[in-house]
């Protein structure tokens, strides 16, 4: 591929800015990210003693520990995760995402053996700062933003590190050590990205569903093309047929266990006497074998099921991605998750090393771009869309343009009061 000269300098430009700006964040971005990989080695020791019970003769009914964890939860439980191993105590889960605890009964003597509010772990604050850098909603934004410039930034990267002239088998791998340190350092930044461009990309698309303004226009796009989670996934207009008394917990338990659902199974609580019994399953390394299934709280009647091919194209490809982000689709998805954050870490150290060593005093350093190029229709096509997918990445680069076009003006009156 025969490079553009002019348009190489320019996109140098953008990428160099951008970059500048952004490695921080990034820094940050990946080793918070490769922190919370380790979620479930750090956790499961220090929540063993809540989770885990010493079995001692026949559990306590589950209606029964249902009503002792009604009485001691923080919120009503709405749902309760099906144990697997005699050993377990039975989990009552409260709320929904940031705001779920869970409180644990002993099934043996009905005991509490404790409660985990998600927002007061290490790891949720670990996440926090991942996602939204413990700023809120304006984290979060400041997040998107520079992933959309990290979008950029890869599509730049690869056109300027192309080779422009001659091939080397070699440059693909091995920086150049004998000519000096800056060399090095960009030649570890520039071979490094060349490597987990295509990784940085899908893990990219599993974090924006998660962001503010890409992630709700997500969400409507899937609405309006109905290639989302079916209306009837939820049950919201499911309802029971009222008899005199609903099925005990025991009941339905079984039933759901009667399933063989595979994964993490949990039974969702009816809302109200109208309400249904819920049973899904969590499965990220096979997201094929997710289920959703209602049943009649007082018949125990099947009343409808979901399956993961009645999911939209846009939902599954949106949960995929965001597994694969989080390194859940078994050892190797996680070993290439963690070799990824630790790749990103060092290409932006090397990257603001180079810079460094390039940098003059008194000057950002920021490469020059011939007065006469003029950015060709293409260029400008690309940059529009890019903008319309990430409307943050566009208003950014507006307000980015107006500041060069008004540094260009001056400069401009500077020469003519000169002359």
């Amino acid at each position: 591929m025969k490079k553009n000269e002019k348009l190489n300098k320019w996109l140098w430009k953008w990428h160099f800015i951008a970059g500048l700006i952004s490695l921080p964040f990034i820094i940050l971005l990946s080793i918070t990210g490769g922190i919370y990989l380790f979620k479930s080695d750090y956790e499961t020791p220090r929540q063993q003693h809540i989770k885990e019970v010493v079995v001692q003769g026949a559990p306590i009914s589950l209606q029964e520990q249902w009503q002792i964890a009604n009485s001691n939860a923080i919120k009503k439980p709405n749902s309760v995760v099906l144990t697997t191993k005699a050993n377990q105590a039975t989990q009552f889960v409260s709320g929904r995402f940031g705001g779920k605890s869970s409180l644990y009964v002993n099934p043996y003597n009905g005991n509490v053996s404790g409660e985990i509010i998600s927002r007061n772990t290490d790891m949720f604050k670990i996440r926090k700062l991942h996602g939204e850098l413990l700023m809120g909603k304006y984290g979060t934004k400041i997040v998107e933003l520079i992933a959309s410039w990290m979008v950029v930034l890869i599509l730049t990267g690869l056109y300027i590190w192309w080779p422009a002239r001659q091939w080397s088998a070699k440059g693909f791998f091995i920086p150049r050590i004998k000519e000096g340190k800056r060399i090095f350092f960009r030649d570890a930044h520039a071979i490094t990205g060349f490597w987990i461009s295509g990784l940085l990309i899908l893990i990219l698309a599993g974090g924006f569903p998660w962001t503010d303004v890409f992630g709700s226009n997500f969400k409507e796009l899937q609405k309006i093309t109905n290639t989302g989670f079916p209306k009837t996934w939820e049950g919201r207009h499911l309802q029971s047929q009222p008899k005199e008394e609903p099925l005990t917990l025991d009941q339905m338990v079984a039933k759901a266990q009667a399933l063989q659902l595979s994964g993490i199974v949990t039974l969702h609580f009816p809302k109200g006497p109208k309400g249904v019994f819920s049973v899904s399953n969590l499965n990220p390394s096979n997201l094929n074998t997710q289920k959703k299934i209602h049943f009649d709280q007082y018949s125990g009647k099947q009343i409808l099921s979901n399956a993961w091919d009645d999911v939209g194209v846009l939902m599954r490809g949106r949960m995929w991605v965001m597994a694969f982000h989080q390194g859940e689709f078994g050892a190797w998805n996680w070993w290439l998750m963690l070799i990824t954050a630790i790749a990103l870490t060092t290409m932006s150290i090397s990257g603001l090393i180079s810079y460094i060593l390039r940098k003059r005093k008194g000057s950002w350093g920021v490469p020059k771009v011939p007065a006469a190029f003029k950015v060709g229709y293409g260029i400008i096509v690309t940059i529009i869309v890019l903008g319309f997918i990430f409307p943050l990445f566009g208003i950014s680069l507006i307000i980015l343009f107006i500041f060069d076009y008004i540094k260009l003006l001056r400069k401009k009156r500077s020469i003519a009061l000169t002359d």
